[in-house]
């Protein structure tokens, strides 16, 4: 027998439902009376969340123990290189940490036949600007070069570059890069890597800035933001915390 299912959110009854009832329990009348048994309803809490696809967390789980983005953020990065991988160009990571969305990247990179470029000092952070950063010399320095290399992988298509951007760009100056998630913290760095790629980027290539909206990383914003103050396009604030940026 078919339960009544509401069809919409969108009327008086349902926001003073919502208004008065306790959050789990309407999270359990959302889903048996809005959700109900549309396609994939298990992926929506109370939205869909494409996440929760099976194959997609079973992915996230082999670097769940390598990496602090949680599977949010780590589907925004695999969606977008994803998309930019139908372009010229190599991948990109910087600020690499312990491998995990590298290694995720390197699934993706050895599927579309690209070339991934993983830049880190693999020692932690530098000293940062106390007037535009909030974090100081030696954070993020659980790593080194050869656990990363062990967590991602050996192959011809996998490049590590170990230093400090921009010094660590030296070289590849003709490379072309349809994909980058950038996620080194800091102001420098982040402009750092913004004035390096972007002329290197094709039109719909793809930043990821991880620390984008996080007021743990309040330089990384302001290099985004000055970077492209006087260019097309407008770098957007996701709820993730993450800032995307598609070439124009």
């Amino acid at each position: 027998m078919r339960i009544f299912a509401i069809k919409t959110t969108r009327s008086r009854g349902i926001e003073l439902a919502r208004a008065i009832t306790p959050p789990f329990v309407w999270a359990q009348l959302y889903r048996r009376l809005v959700v109900k048994d549309i396609p994939d309803a298990d992926m929506y809490r109370p939205n869909f969340q494409p996440w929760r696809a099976p194959w997609f967390l079973a992915m996230y789980d082999s670097i769940r123990a390598h990496t602090v983005v949680p599977p949010e953020r780590a589907w925004t990065i695999w969606q977008m290189a994803s998309q930019a991988a139908s372009l010229d160009g190599d991948f990109m990571e910087a600020g690499v940490f312990q491998g995990g969305t590298a290694k995720m990247l390197r699934i993706l990179a050895e599927r579309t036949g690209k070339t991934l470029h993983l830049f880190d000092s693999f020692e932690g952070m530098e000293v940062a600007d106390a007037d535009l950063d909030r974090h100081v010399s030696g954070d993020f320095s659980e790593t080194s070069l050869e656990a990363v290399q062990a967590v991602v992988g050996a192959a011809d298509f996998v490049q590590f570059h170990k230093g400090w951007v921009p010094q660590t760009f030296k070289g590849l100056e003709d490379r072309r890069f349809c994909f980058a998630h950038i996620d080194l913290d800091l102001y420098q760095g982040v402009r750092d890597s913004l004035e390096f790629l972007y002329p290197r980027m094709p039109k719909g290539g793809v930043i990821i800035s991880d620390d984008y909206g996080f007021a743990s990383c309040p330089g990384a914003r302001r290099a985004v933001d000055e970077f492209f103050a006087d260019k097309p396009e407008k770098p957007l604030a996701l709820l993730t915390g993450q800032g995307l940026i598609v070439k124009l």
